[in-house]
């Protein structure tokens, strides 16, 4: 996505803000359609700001869809441009055959135990940051593990954002 002055962003009518914003919450235009409604944004951050609020208030069935939507980290099956680029910064589109065993299996045992896939903001993050983050967080409880993963959406929406 090009990026968007303020002024510009303020500006676009609603169909137009939620087609430009509808998957910076991967594949949930419903953040975008509800971070819409606070318009006008004073500055880039508080834009930042109401989106994180807009998934960490919504229902809890709407915030499992949304964890849902992510793909897993490493996944070489088709996923949105935005993950695909995150995802080769962190160069996980680089693994050797035993990283990636590696990374399927850890991704395997997150699903099974939490439900949902493992969720990380790889920006800035190398492959044993990402890996080491996987083990760390399989040792978790479930509650505090779903709000982690809820705050690790906000950061990449966050950086999608920026």
């Amino acid at each position: 996505m090009a990026k968007l002055a303020l002024i510009r962003v303020n500006a676009l009518n609603r169909p137009d803000f939620v087609a430009a914003f509808a998957d910076v919450a991967e594949a949930s235009p419903w953040v975008a359609e509800a971070a819409e409604r606070a318009r006008p944004f004073p500055t880039r951050q508080a834009m930042i700001d109401i989106f994180a609020a807009a998934v960490r208030s919504a229902p809890e069935d709407r915030q499992q869809a949304l964890l849902c939507a992510h793909p897993d980290l490493g996944s070489r099956l088709a996923m949105a441009e935005a993950s695909r680029r995150e995802q080769q910064g962190a160069g996980l589109d680089r693994l050797t055959d035993e990283e990636h065993s590696r990374l399927v299996a850890l991704n395997a045992a997150y699903r099974e135990r939490f439900g949902i896939p493992f969720i990380f903001a790889v920006r800035g993050a190398e492959t044993k940051q990402i890996l080491d983050a996987l083990m760390q967080r399989l040792e978790r409880d479930s509650r505090t593990e779903y709000e982690a993963a809820i705050e690790e959406v906000c950061k990449i929406m966050g950086f999608r954002l920026e």
